[in-house]
């Protein structure tokens, strides 16, 4: 039976098919470190290495140096330097209720930083007027989900940073639902700092993710990690520079070119053209389900401010029981259960049952959604 993959919100699938030659050519034919040598193919993984900061860069309209995209191992390393690297004792955050455990599971470690969060509808949509309420002479960070992993809600990140600006607080954003799926700019934004996963939206492959920071930001970050960094050798100390301060030990040179090649590809298909794909599948979804009894369709009905995840309660099925016979019925492959992300179930009333996520990416078409909606209607 053939299958049809609608995870995407997990991990994209398929991907460009440069990305794997991308890594193969690496592995097969360059080979080579990052920052120790000076021989030639070091030098080719040197300048591809720039040429993914700079089309990071570029895509996310980021106004600081190359040197100031952080290549990390993926989204909640990302997430973690920030909130390790940056919070003191005594400091208060401000989250929303949307939150992704690769948020909440870090900040639950700093047992002496306080946090809270910005509440959500049922729609998962939070009101950025509601921050003002919550912000203390010790709060040091606002951090969100732009992009609900759960609903695909979409938060009005450019309001909430507007407010930010205002009391003087970094503004800081998890792109990992939004980023490849929905307009990002970092300076339109007001933003801070920015992590983004290689793997989901940006159609690279596992285990690599940026870290966008500002230099005022970065200058008050800890690292998490030290090691060898290939620069300022004759020292014991890390060095004071970027990217190099938050870069020690081997790089993860496959996922460095195979990102690469997936950013060429993702920067001329451009992110309108990908979001107007994924918006049009999502809409025939979302119409599809109107006629389906006893299915519940979480987070917005309005295209506008959501992205193509869509969960789904079966109000009369166990959801675990009808993620399954999806499978193994129909061969259409989503995800079950609460998604890492409790909060945002307790927002949106589906916690602890859950729900059965099909989300959509750039190599879905009509018929996957047809087929999907006629799945529905079967179990329903």
């Amino acid at each position: 039976m053939d299958t049809i993959y609608l995870d995407n919100a997990a991990t994209s699938f398929p991907k460009p098919e440069t990305v794997a030659r991308a890594m193969a050519r690496y592995i097969d034919e360059v080979g080579a470190p990052l920052n120790r040598s000076v021989y030639e193919s070091a030098r080719e993984a040197e300048l591809t290495t720039l040429s993914l900061r700079e089309q990071l860069k570029s895509f996310f309209h980021f106004p600081e140096k190359a040197t100031h995209v952080i290549l990390t191992p993926g989204n909640t390393y990302g997430l973690n330097f920030l909130i390790k690297g940056y919070l003191r004792p005594g400091d208060h955050v401000i989250v929303s209720s949307m939150e992704h455990n690769a948020v909440m599971r870090p900040l639950l470690q700093l047992s002496d930083v306080a946090f809270d969060r910005i509440p959500a509808d049922r729609q998962g949509c939070i009101d950025p007027d509601d921050i003002p309420a919550l912000i203390r002479p010790n709060t040091k960070l606002i951090l969100m989900a732009h992009g609900s992993n759960v609903s695909g809600t979409v938060q009005d990140a450019q309001t909430a940073g507007e407010i930010a600006s205002r009391y003087g607080i970094p503004f800081a954003l998890d792109g990992a639902q939004t980023a490849g799926h929905y307009p990002l700019d970092f300076e339109q934004l007001g933003l801070s700092a920015l992590s983004v996963p290689g793997h989901k939206g940006l159609l690279g492959p596992s285990g690599i993710g940026a870290l966008l920071v500002t230099d005022e930001l970065a200058k008050k970050l800890s690292p998490l990690i030290a090691g060898g960094t290939g620069s300022v050798s004759d020292s014991e100390y890390l060095p004071e520079y970027l990217p190099d301060r938050f870069e020690s030990g081997t790089m993860n040179l496959p996922g460095i070119y195979g990102w690469e090649a997936a950013m060429v590809y993702v920067s001329q298909r451009g992110v309108d053209a990908l979001r107007a794909h994924e918006g049009a599948l999502t809409k025939r979804f979302m119409d599809g389900l109107r006629d389906i009894p006893n299915v519940r369709l979480c987070g917005p009905e309005r295209l506008e401010n959501r992205v193509g995840v869509l969960s789904l309660d079966f109000l009369r099925q166990d959801n675990a029981a009808v993620a399954y016979a999806l499978e193994q019925r129909f061969g259409i492959l989503t995800r079950c259960g609460l998604h890492c992300a409790p909060s945002a179930h307790r927002s949106l009333g589906t916690f602890p049952k859950g729900t059965v996520r099909f989300s959509l990416g750039f190599a879905n078409t009509e018929q996957d959604v047809d087929a999907a909606l006629a799945a529905i209607t079967a179990l329903a």
